[in-house]
């Protein structure tokens, strides 16, 4: 059995039924269920044996202790974490207490468990911890791409809540022996992508006739990453990963922003028109710039394909037609995401722009 954190938000939710389309594996899954985290998302595996759920934070020592005695997990992978940017802007309390105090309590949960398993299960034990490439900072538009070697330079306070994770996980490692692995993924994409996040924003918004609201200049560029290609990059790590290594985990493929609204806009052309006739680009609007917005990222993704031999398999053509289809064909799922505080938290926010 494998323990997953944050297996109900879009990371963990694919994750999981990937990992249980590929294996009889059981999953233990461990979320807390806020806005983000939705078990709409795993109800496929309503009355499946191998997937067992639990409505929990990872911050709660006791309970994690308990599954992890209980269930006695080969291996941990650690999705848990707030992951928006403009949320942590507006407020950051939450980011502090899930991404840095959340993970400090579960490494030491897992620490204890570790420690009391025989010695060959201590051996094989894994604690994978997912992070991101935000935590490298910004780079200029013709500087190299992030390596694992890149100093850590984090601009928001996302980041730095995630970047001071990365380094606890080192630590436990270093100063405990826990034997730990890390990834640091670019921008993903794909089904059950919660909705303020802006390629899911432009499919939905265009969709209802609301405006695309588009950062500043929409020149900001980042890696795009089909959550699929992240799932099995994951377990590839997980499968075959050196301990205590850090992996880059990348789509190559670099776009601004603006740009992937229009190949957005022109599939949404393509697959549902609007009934005016008119395309959808005449919906983007170009919205004040979020404070300290870095400008580009980019993943360097040799070392995880030189030393584990994996590559996306999905290129940005594809995985965001994919992508557009499964939006299209999933609006009851859109609908409920939409409502009560996620609604209020938008309206809030964004003065109803989002």
């Amino acid at each position: 059995m494998i323990l997953v954190t944050g297996g109900a938000g879009f990371i963990g939710s694919n994750f999981v039924l990937d990992w249980l389309a590929q294996s009889d594996e059981p999953v233990l899954n461990l979320d807390k269920l806020t806005y983000a985290g939705n078990r709409r998302n795993l109800s496929s595996l309503d009355g499946d044996a191998r997937h067992v759920f639990v409505q929990g934070d990872i911050g709660d020592t006791g309970l994690v202790a308990r599954l992890l005695a209980e269930h006695r997990p080969r291996a941990v992978i650690n999705f848990a974490a707030e992951s928006h940017v403009d949320r942590s802007i507006h407020g950051a309390e939450d980011f502090i207490q899930t991404n840095i105090v959340g993970t400090f309590r579960l490494l030491e949960a897992v620490r204890g468990h570790w420690l009391d398993l025989p010695e060959a299960e201590r051996a094989a034990f894994r604690f994978l911890h997912v992070s991101t490439d935000e935590v490298y900072g910004s780079l200029t538009p013709d500087a190299p791409a992030f390596t694992e070697q890149h100093a850590y330079e984090p601009n928001s306070p996302y980041s730095a809540s995630k970047a001071a994770s990365d380094h606890l996980v080192r630590a436990w490692h270093h100063t405990h022996g826990l034997p730990v692995l890390t990834t640091n993924c670019s921008n993903n994409y794909g089904p059950y992508h919660f909705p303020e996040k802006l390629i899911p924003l432009m499919i939905v918004n265009a969709l209802a006739g609301k405006p695309l609201p588009v950062y500043g200049d929409g020149m900001q560029v980042r890696d795009w990453l089909y959550v699929g290609d992240h799932c099995s990059a994951i377990r590839r790590v997980l499968e075959a990963g050196r301990v205590g290594e850090t992996y880059n985990v990348g789509g190559w493929n670099e776009q601004p922003n603006i740009e992937i609204v229009h190949t957005i806009c022109a599939l949404l052309d393509e697959l549902r028109p609007r009934a005016d006739g008119q395309p959808y680009t005449v919906q983007i609007s170009h919205v004040k710039d979020r404070p300290g917005h870095d400008r580009r990222y980019a993943i360097d993704a040799r070392k995880i394909e030189r030393e584990l031999g994996w590559r996306p398999a999905e290129t940005f053509d594809t995985g965001i037609r994919k992508t557009v289809r499964w939006f299209l064909d999933h609006a009851d799922w859109v609908a409920e995401v939409q409502s009560g505080a996620y609604r209020e938290w938008v309206n809030a926010q964004y003065e109803g722009r989002a």
